[in-house]
């Protein structure tokens, strides 16, 4: 086969064989096939898109371009939760205890910050020793003692996809959902699991703005899961405004921890919410439950029992990390400057551009704009309000925590066009706005297919 040969084909509409995509994906990983090359395949498929069978074979090949995790070893069902990138998305640091405290195994292969999200790998590396990059054994030894172990991609996992990923960083390729869905369950089959639950999020603050694009994303990631022989449900929720009332690093497991704690902030019900019926469908699948509506209330009893709470502790002590600040994360935090952003006039919380508080957050310290920059622990921010919430003129609407005085001003910028206050409170949208299963996924399939 001949790269050359293969571009024009995709460039031309045409659908490439499972044997070509393999060798694509074999070329990408063993650098066999040019950069360049792999580049302007990558346009091809962006402009032309993907069949259904075209992105099973992307997706198994990539998968199997590297090592793969065998769940079979643990003796229990493996399931994960994998969400698509939002602004103060901390379900992962919940939804993984609960579902380990259920009985079930969760191998969550997770990654950084970029952009304008967030990332578990940095949230939970701000707890001093917490080891992210585990091999497959360590993760597997974790997995036994504890039921839960939430790490990194090793240099081994899913080459091919690494390669990729870069490529379409820097060829602006990364909004395919075709190349989305191959991507994330490359990595996600990878690690052998039984069941997997998606939050694919829309709305002002998610990657793909657009309801009707997410809804076609999500049901091509759980067509994609069901053809692995994997049990696939997907969750469209609402990123119109942060989750929860803290978006950073540190800051975030400990809005996490206090809801772990059994504590209850109504600016956090949001987020237990969602963790909760996240959780609801990963017992479900994982057979724990009945239906996904009994496996939401036996997640709320795990989570108000405090054996979550046990769970995510020994997991953090299993990774090397300190649990000491567990006990106390308002005294662990310990940002270097901080400063309140306060209400310019009176009204209500009408709208808030989500993506530009995200950026607000990154610029804070908290994200990065590059692979490999490192991220400020203490750094982001406290909300006070969410979306109708009443406004006073002078009210503080959030608290930003940097290490640098000098950092304040653009985010402060960007956060005053991103909050905008009107004199009429709007309606705010269902924070769940649709579920896509093995039984609908076709329907969504069809009537939501961007080609």
């Amino acid at each position: 086969m001949h790269p050359v040969d293969l571009i024009r084909k995709k460039r031309d509409g045409e659908e490439l064989s499972a044997e070509e995509i393999q060798f694509l994906a074999q070329g990408a990983a063993q650098g066999s096939i040019p950069e360049e090359q792999l580049a302007a395949w990558l346009m091809a498929a962006f402009l032309r898109g993907l069949s259904l069978a075209e992105v099973d074979a992307l997706t198994t090949a990539m998968r199997f371009s590297g090592e793969v995790f065998d769940s079979s070893t643990l003796g229990k069902f493996a399931v994960d939760k994998h969400s698509t990138g939002g602004v103060g998305d901390k379900t992962s640091l919940l939804v993984a205890p609960i579902a380990a405290a259920a009985g079930l195994a969760v191998p969550m292969i997770s990654g950084r910050a970029l952009g304008h999200t967030g990332g578990t790998l940095d949230k939970l590396e701000s707890i001093p020793g917490y080891r992210t990059q585990l091999s497959l054994k360590e993760m597997e030894s974790v997995l036994t003692k504890v039921g839960a172990s939430i790490v990194g991609q090793t240099q081994d996992l899913v080459p091919a996809d690494r390669v990729l990923y870069a490529l379409r960083d820097r060829t602006s390729t990364v909004e395919s959902p075709y190349l989305i869905c191959a991507s994330i369950m490359s990595k996600k089959l990878a690690a052998g699991l039984n069941g997997l639950v998606l939050d694919v999020k829309t709305g002002s603050g998610a990657f793909l703005r657009r309801k009707e694009d997410a809804l076609f994303l999500a049901a091509l990631m759980v067509e994609t899961g069901e053809r692995a022989g994997t049990h696939t449900a997907a969750l469209l929720t609402n990123m119109d405004q942060p989750l929860g009332h803290m978006a950073g690093n540190w800051i975030e497991v400990w809005e996490s921890l206090e809801l772990l704690q059994g504590k209850r902030d109504p600016l956090s019900e949001d987020l237990r919410e969602l963790s909760l019926a996240l959780a609801g469908w990963m017992l479900f699948l994982g057979g724990v439950t009945r239906t996904a509506e009994e496996g939401r209330q036996s997640a709320e009893e795990i989570l108000t029992s405090g054996e979550a709470l046990k769970v995510f502790t020994q997991m953090v002590a299993a990774h090397g990390g300190d649990t000491t600040p567990l006990g106390q994360p308002a005294q662990f935090h310990k940002p270097g400057v901080s400063k309140e952003l306060c209400a310019e006039r009176s009204g209500y919380l009408a709208h808030i551009d989500c993506t530009a508080a995200g950026w607000a957050v990154q610029r804070l310290g908290a994200g990065r704009e590059r692979a490999g920059e490192p991220v400020d622990p203490f750094a982001g921010i406290e909300w006070y309000v969410k979306l109708g919430s009443p406004i006073k003129a002078g009210q503080p609407l959030c608290t930003m925590f940097s290490g640098q005085a000098s950092r304040f001003s653009e985010p402060e910028a960007l956060l005053r066009k991103a909050l905008v206050i009107a004199d009429k409170p709007v309606e705010e949208g269902p924070l769940i706005q649709g579920i896509i299963t093995a039984e609908n996924r076709k329907e969504f399939l069809k009537t939501t297919n961007p080609s």
